[in-house]
């Protein structure tokens, strides 16, 4: 199974309020948000984590953290992350395009007003605005093919292939 995620966060205390995040504290939101993550992907599953996996802890914790995640993990760098051990990663990226069940995908942190094939069904997974699931929802009824997979807007879990193949009604 493909995964994506993004904006976990891990380790940033100011996250809580600024996302009205539903933790008591920092420890609780980084143990429910491994587990989630844990729950989905399975130690062979794929997963495209776009950006800020932590904000403001020590690297070494970080790649403690990041070693308990499942998967082959491939990182497109949001504004917040390190230098990672790049042995926790298949890869480690800016922007990556890649193609799943024939569905050409632009991964990036940042959200986009263009990506390639934007205009011939392609979609853009990324991350970033820390919106709630309404943001998908207006971008999917103004015919924008754009997904925000950030764990606020996706009930702090891993959204599959899966789930944005029907999300947008893809048949393949």
């Amino acid at each position: 199974m493909i995964w994506f995620t993004s904006d976990l966060h891990l380790g940033h205390r100011s996250v809580l309020n600024f996302c009205e995040r539903p933790f008591e504290t920092v420890e609780e939101m980084n143990e429910t948000l491994i587990y989630h993550y844990n729950s989905c992907v399975r130690k062979n599953d794929t997963v495209y984590i776009l950006g800020d996996i932590a904000h403001r802890i020590p690297v070494v914790e970080v790649n403690q953290l990041i070693s308990r995640l499942n998967g082959k993990k491939y990182l497109c760098k949001g504004n917040h992350d390190k230098k990672y051990d790049e042995s926790l990663f298949e890869g480690m990226y800016d922007f990556l395009e890649i193609s799943v069940d024939g569905i050409n995908l632009s991964l990036m942190h940042y959200p986009m007003m263009e990506w390639p094939k934007s205009r011939h069904g392609s979609l853009h997974l990324h991350g970033h605005i820390h919106t709630d699931g309404e943001y998908n929802l207006q971008q999917k009824k103004e015919g924008i093919l754009r997904y925000d997979v950030g764990v606020d807007a996706n009930g702090f879990y891993p959204v599959s292939i899966q789930q944005i193949k029907e999300f947008f009604e893809i048949n393949t």
